[in-house]
């Protein structure tokens, strides 16, 4: 099953949260219009609107507020990527020119700011007490995960677990959102919120570690046409993900000294030496098995759901996280 078969399982939500989107993407300030369809239509796979539509279905959810909620998060996600830019100093997202490179920092953190804002005004006409807790917890751990990135940047001394919080908090937490949030309209109680987010919940959680380690992966191996950035910007922006964190834990003095050195002075200059000694010492293998095992564990948690097309559209969803090349 590839990305276009998974999609097709729930295509009419898929469409709805199209229109969802465009529908309240309208304001009265053109710029703001401007500034967000360029970067909600710029090629992105919806993937975390995905994961909620097909966990709401797969949960046996019935209604139609998952839409709204998916479109929802979709708006949070795109708040998180204007600003992310804005701080790495980011000129390429997805194959085309960042919007802070197009209209400039102020723009894109005030879009952001409005995307966030109309977020949570489009949340509270849904009117219910476990998404609006769910979001807005998730808005306040992402921030925490921004900040904890940045202190962590160009810090060769950032631990795997250091390493791994992060991630959690910056990527995860919103894949973890979107997996409990559309399948909680469902609970009756605290107790079914409670497996919810203890089965769904750990699904998008691990499925979004899984994601961006593969996006570490990717940063020393891929293509930039298809990844859509330049290869090398993790340490660009004086990132120690894990390949590099395994590599100066694993490697020789020497080797961890260059990749140190690399790291504290944001060297790209340095990044052929840099692949090569990560390949050498297995950073990069360590990662991927790190991804698969994340991928195993999402899948785990969902195996005691009812057999459905939907179930089985989140495990292929899993498997494409730790196995795709962009």
């Amino acid at each position: 099953m590839n990305f276009k078969d998974i999609t097709a399982v729930v295509a009419d939500d898929f469409n709805a949260v199209d229109a969802y989107i465009t529908h309240h993407l309208n304001t009265n300030v053109p710029l703001i219009r401007e500034i967000g369809e360029h970067i909600i239509s710029g090629g992105g796979k919806r993937l975390r609107p995905l994961v909620g539509l097909l966990c709401a279905r797969a949960y046996g959810y019935q209604g139609s507020q998952h839409i709204d909620i998916a479109a929802i998060i979709e708006f949070l996600h795109t708040a998180t990527l204007l600003h992310d830019d804005v701080v790495d100093e980011s000129d390429m997202r997805r194959g085309r020119p960042t919007a802070n490179a197009v209209w400039g920092n102020a723009a894109s953190v005030l879009v952001g700011d409005f995307l966030i804002s109309r977020a949570f005004e489009l949340l509270v006409k849904i009117r219910n007490f476990h998404v609006l807790d769910i979001l807005s917890a998730s808005t306040n751990v992402i921030s925490e995960g921004e900040v904890l990135q940045m202190l962590n940047s160009r810090n060769p001394s950032t631990t795997e677990e250091q390493y791994m919080r992060v991630i959690h908090h910056k990527t995860a937490k919103m894949f973890e959102s979107a997996a409990e949030t559309g399948a909680v309209l469902m609970a009756q109680n605290d107790q079914e919120v409670a497996h919810i987010r203890g089965t769904l919940g750990a699904y998008g959680r691990h499925l979004g570690i899984a994601f961006q380690l593969v996006d570490d992966v990717l940063d020393y191996t891929g293509d930039a046409e298809l990844l859509g950035k330049n290869v090398g910007d993790d340490l660009a922006e004086g990132k120690p993900t894990l390949p590099l964190i395994y590599a100066m834990r694993e490697g020789t003095p020497q080797q961890a000294e260059l990749i140190r050195q690399a790291i504290l002075n944001s060297d790209v200059d340095k990044l052929d030496e840099v692949v090569t000694i990560v390949q050498k010492v297995g950073g990069l293998d360590y990662t991927q098995k790190a991804a698969e095992h994340q991928t195993q564990l999402a899948i785990d948690a969902i195996s005691q759901l009812s057999h459905s097309s939907y179930k089985e559209a989140l495990i292929h969803l899993a498997h494409q996280a730790s196995q795709r090349k962009h």
